[in-house]
């Protein structure tokens, strides 16, 4: 039996994932899973920079816009999901594409999810409170303490990320960092990790470019549209948070955009961090030669 293979697309936001997603899966004949969270969800086109319906169409796609905001998900069950449509996929192919920034999914589904200890009762609550009370510098403030090495790669203006680690540590009074990596589950696939990446200025200059199509599509409109489920999990997130601002009258339209590339910029960073300390992603320019990338794939692929 041949052995089967699953090729991660990995990289900064706005580097071109996506485009190199859909170059491989042609390539290999075969069809590309989203990572990326924030596409999972039908109502956020515009600012998760879903691909074009013309990029859809080219090679098959899935988790994308496949839920409403309005339904829980997790990435336990994403890891379940994704498993299961795996061992689906690779029924008919040797090889699938899976591409997305969202580390903590990635890894999910390639090496399975840390377990954490069952959380008292009450400390989940207790957090919430003290967000809406405080604010979320509060709880960052004890994250950074308690846990600095967490910190430092979780998406900051994420307070249900933040909430998670606190509960946890208050939970069991040790840093959240020392649950990560700890399981590991063999999966029936051999992983290969491509990495794009180019100079940090230029990754800026193409965040900030696409922050302003977003807005020239009507990244502001859709934002308006999803005003009244702010609060939702699925929102707190990088583009609406900011307009959700603006819209409250906290800031002006302008402030709001310029906080839309700032952020975006900080999330790439972390992205990066969390890449670096993955010496199996072989790097490439964005603009590299296709043959490169699809010969460095050729070589990687395991022989049964």
């Amino acid at each position: 039996m041949t052995p089967k293979t699953l090729v991660v697309v990995v990289g900064p936001t706005a580097i071109g994932k996506t485009h190199w997603a859909i170059e491989l899966a042609s390539s290999f004949n075969t069809c590309v899973i989203s990572a990326d969270s924030r596409q999972f969800y039908k109502e956020m086109a515009i600012g998760t920079a879903v691909p074009e319906a013309d990029e859809l169409q080219q090679v098959p796609h899935h988790f994308i816009q496949h839920l409403s905001i309005h339904t829980p998900y997790s990435v336990g069950q994403f890891e379940k999901d994704a498993t299961e449509l795996l061992d689906h996929l690779f029924k008919e192919r040797d090889i699938v594409i899976m591409a997305g920034g969202s580390g903590l999914y990635i890894d999910a589904l390639v090496k399975g999810l840390d377990r954490f200890p069952k959380i008292k009762p009450g400390i989940r609550e207790h957090l919430n409170q003290e967000w809406q009370q405080y604010g979320l510098d509060h709880l960052k403030s004890e994250l950074s303490a308690a846990d600095p090495a967490y910190y430092k790669k979780v998406d900051q203006d994420n307070p249900h990320r933040i909430i998670r680690a606190l509960e946890v540590i208050r939970t069991t009074g040790k840093p959240f960092s020392s649950f990560l990596g700890k399981n590991s589950t063999k999966r029936s696939f051999n992983p290969i990790f491509i990495g794009f990446n180019t100079d940090r200025n230029v990754v800026y200059e193409r965040i900030n470019q696409r922050v302003d199509k977003m807005m020239e599509t009507g990244l502001l409109n859709e934002a308006k549209d999803l005003y009244p489920y702010r609060k939702l999990a699925a929102l707190q997130t990088v583009g609406y948070r900011e307009l959700f601002r603006y819209l409250d009258g906290v800031c002006d339209l302008d402030t709001a955009i310029e906080e839309i590339k700032k952020n975006t910029r900080r999330y790439a960073k972390r992205q990066l961090t969390w890449y670096n300390q993955r010496p199996e992603i072989r790097w490439f320019k964005p603009d590299a030669p296709r043959d490169e990338v699809i010969d460095y794939i050729q070589k990687e692929l395991p022989h049964g």
